[in-house]
């Protein structure tokens, strides 16, 4: 088995397939073990005192954020970032990292509610509800894909703390704002959102340690540098014989 091969197993395969194995685990707890105990037995109090809380105002507030966390702006503002960060950086690896968590977030989301069939919260919905159970919520952990991972690459290019804390506050706000308004427009429960946290911070960190650890080298090996700095030249075969 060649090397990339064994690394992409350990450092990208093994941890999503152990995310997905947590993700169900988390889903049968929230659905059947712990369904009857708290604070899941004051889930639907949240949403029913949420639904009662609606305003034309706060609507559309959280029209914005939900459709900043819809499929189609995910996909759009996900392939519009790598480009600008490929044309501004002329590398790679960012761009790679930001479609690649977004991407693996999608198919733990997607397997998940797979194997968990939750319904949607007993209020009413102002969304159409897509076919896919309520756990865990895929808008909140796109977004929190998405945006947390643009947060980790502004920051990792800021020079200045402010900046960085600036960056983290600013798109961190999204992610947190996508699940109130989830909630909000009655289409997720409280643990939905809090597990896709968990799913889209969980990918976010699998493919930084995947792709944005510069000790880690993808491709051939290069030959060890000389005290000079050239590379070194290979060993030659003793004369004679």
């Amino acid at each position: 088995m060649s090397d990339v091969v064994i690394r992409v197993t350990r450092r990208v395969l093994l941890p999503l397939a152990l995310l997905f194995a947590l993700m169900v685990g988390l889903g049968l707890l929230v659905t059947r073990v712990l369904a009857h105990t708290w604070p899941f037995t004051v889930e639907d109090t949240v949403n029913r005192e949420l639904a009662g809380d609606r305003t034309t105002g706060w609507n559309d507030v959280s029209l914005v954020f939900s459709t900043l966390a819809s499929t189609q702006m995910i996909v759009v503002v996900t392939v519009l970032a790598a480009l600008v960060l490929r044309l501004v950086l002329h590398r790679w690896r960012e761009p790679l990292f930001l479609c690649a968590a977004v991407t693996a977030q999608a198919l733990i989301f997607l397997s998940t509610t797979m194997a968990i069939d939750r319904n949607r919260p007993a209020v009413a919905h102002m969304d159409a509800s897509p076919p896919t159970s309520s756990f865990p919520s895929g808008h909140t952990s796109a977004a929190t894909a998405l945006y947390v991972g643009l947060a980790v690459l502004l920051a990792l290019r800021a020079r200045s703390t402010p900046a960085k804390v600036g960056w983290w506050t600013l798109l961190v706000l999204v992610p947190i704002g996508v699940a109130l308004t989830r909630m909000y427009r009655g289409m997720h429960h409280p643990s939905d959102v809090v597990a896709s946290f968990l799913n889209g911070g969980a990918c976010v960190a699998i493919m930084a340690r995947a792709v944005l650890d510069r000790t880690l080298t993808w491709g051939r090996a290069r030959l060890p540098l000389s005290r000079s700095g050239d590379e070194a030249a290979p060993a030659r075969a003793p004369a004679g014989g």
